[in-house]
């Protein structure tokens, strides 16, 4: 019978590398996944406060008008004209939540004019995008 002696011992090892590249790969997924959490619809503008504001859940739809009076539907840009047409092609029969987005410096001549459109569509709802203070 042998019996072990100190030298014959093996020595026991953690491999702390495959460990590093779960957590990394579990740190990029979070990463990557909170940047489709926040919510960015439409173009950057500075929308007006509103202390009675309340949150809209269904939102199909997204009118941005920039500062300087011009229209996107979405984040295409979109004339005053061809907007209702535009607006009736995405509805299709079902009702739709227009959020209108414009900012707090855009004439509010322009704003009533896109909303005069959107009235158009039958079936349409309008929203006004605010923040709260």
């Amino acid at each position: 019978m042998r019996l072990s002696e100190d030298t014959d011992t093996q020595r026991t090892s953690v491999n702390i590398l495959p460990m590093i590249d779960v957590i990394f790969a579990i740190l990029a997924f979070f990463i990557l996944s909170t940047l489709y959490l926040t919510k960015a619809e439409g173009l950057p503008v500075n929308l007006p406060q509103a202390a009675t504001a309340t949150p809209q859940n269904q939102i199909s739809a997204t009118l941005t008008i920039t500062p300087e009076g011009e229209l996107f539907l979405g984040e295409a840009a979109i004339a005053l004209e061809d907007l209702a047409d535009e607006v009736r092609a995405i509805a299709s029969a079902n009702p739709i939540m227009v959020t209108v987005r414009a900012d707090e410096t855009t004439p509010h001549g322009r704003v009533v004019a896109a909303m005069d459109q959107l009235r158009t569509v039958e079936g349409v709802r309008l929203g006004i995008a605010t923040v709260q203070p």
